[in-house]
């Protein structure tokens, strides 16, 4: 990336704090910038850790640092480097390095560590929620695109390699539609004459499903080739569905309002932010109506990776950064050809942040079921999970 000269008076300073051996992580608007979030350039702000304060104030002194300010939280002091004011603090038994959210960002080569801005989730007086928000979403529109192209290329072959012939794959739903939505279909009652929207609903399978079983069922995904998969399986079936070519977040206010809004495994890592989703199932209910997500838990996604009987600890459970990835059916695709299909960026999501996001957007948490992983050498490891929300 080119960086500005404010950002490389920060990479200049995070060298002086590396080559001190002082641990540091850079907030508020220096770390905004260094993220790339379009803010006013101003004094800069770094937290080091807090045992290390004295030797960091006497290791800094060639630049004239400030007293050294204390209360019972914290202590401070600034100094002023390449004509830019910096505010060094500390907070008393508090560890740098173990921030959730703090994260490296390469400039010219060399990483930078700051808060990301992730950690505004939780905090209720976020200064810069609404700079982040915009950020967010023109960042989404980007990722959207490529993440668009890549399940509108050979998409479809992969699905016939995966299910068959759309006639073989809809007898198979005919016999016993309601096993096609377990676990969470105990969650739907009697879906006669309900509406359903299946969000991101990919390849029809489930949709045809629901529609069997009698209700009234609209599909929205961004795949073309989904779509037309979709159609033929629903046709084969001898039901029919609605499938709308659309992402989630460009999908009309006006659009009507539905029973149920289902969304299921290995979607919301399309969203690098969760609050506009959200805030868009809740409009596409209709009151009373309800919300299942059906998703892998992240213990298997972020941290865990499994191989056999062994069992290895290799993530960052809390790691908030974007992540390129295979498209999800590249593996039904021969060895071939894997290599030349685009990739995704995604976003991985912990529990928490996705009950938060929930609850932000007002609806009505009623369950969260995680369900454990059946492979007999995973026996006791959570694989999926079922969150149930009703908008009042």
């Amino acid at each position: 990336m080119n960086i500005t000269t404010y950002q490389q008076t920060i990479r200049d300073f995070a060298s002086i704090l590396e080559e001190a051996n002082i641990p540091y992580t850079f907030i508020g608007e220096a770390a905004l910038t260094l993220q790339g979030v379009p803010i006013s350039e101003s004094d800069i702000q770094v937290i080091i850790q807090w045992d290390v304060l004295d030797s960091a104030y006497s290791g800094l002194s060639p630049f004239n640092p400030s007293p050294i300010s204390k209360d019972v939280e914290k202590a401070e002091f600034r100094l002023s480097y390449q004509q830019v004011q910096i505010t060094i603090s500390c907070f008393f038994n508090t560890t740098v390095k173990t921030d959730p959210y703090r994260i490296g960002i390469t400039l010219d080569g060399k990483e930078v560590f700051c808060r990301s801005f992730y950690s505004g989730i939780y905090e209720q007086d976020f200064s810069y929620q609404s700079q982040v928000a915009d950020f967010l979403l023109n960042t989404q529109k980007s990722l959207t695109e490529q993440n668009e192209q890549a399940w509108n290329q050979n998409n479809y072959t992969a699905l016939i390699h995966r299910y068959g012939e759309p006639g073989k794959i809809a007898a198979k739903i005919k016999q016993n539609p309601k096993w096609r939505l377990h676990p969470f279909y105990k969650y739907m009652k009697d879906l006669k004459n309900n509406k359903v929207l299946h969000l991101l609903g990919s390849n029809g399978v489930k949709a045809t499903a629901m529609a069997l079983l009698g209700a009234d069922v609209t599909v929205a995904d961004f795949s073309k080739e989904n779509a037309s998969f979709a159609k033929e399986v629903a046709a084969e079936a001898g039901v029919d569905i609605t499938y709308i070519v659309s992402d989630a977040l460009s999908l009309s206010d006006g659009l009507d309002t539905y029973d149920y809004v289902l969304m299921e495994l290995g979607v919301l890592h399309y969203f690098i932010s969760l609050d506009p989703l959200m805030e868009k199932v809740k409009s596409l209910l209709a009151s009373g109506g309800v919300f299942i997500l059906h998703e892998f838990h992240p213990i298997s996604t972020k941290l865990i990776t499994s191989n056999g009987k062994k069992h290895r600890v290799v993530g960052n459970y809390f790691d908030p950064t974007l992540q390129e990835s295979q498209v999800a059916f590249s593996k039904h695709m021969p060895d071939e050809e894997q290599g030349q299909l685009s990739r995704t960026i995604q976003r991985k999501w912990t529990l928490g942040e996705v009950v938060t996001s929930v609850a932000k957007a007002g609806l009505f948490l009623e369950i969260l079921e995680e369900e454990p992983n059946h492979k007999l050498h995973d026996i006791g490891l959570p694989k999926t999970y079922t969150l149930v929300a009703r908008k009042r």
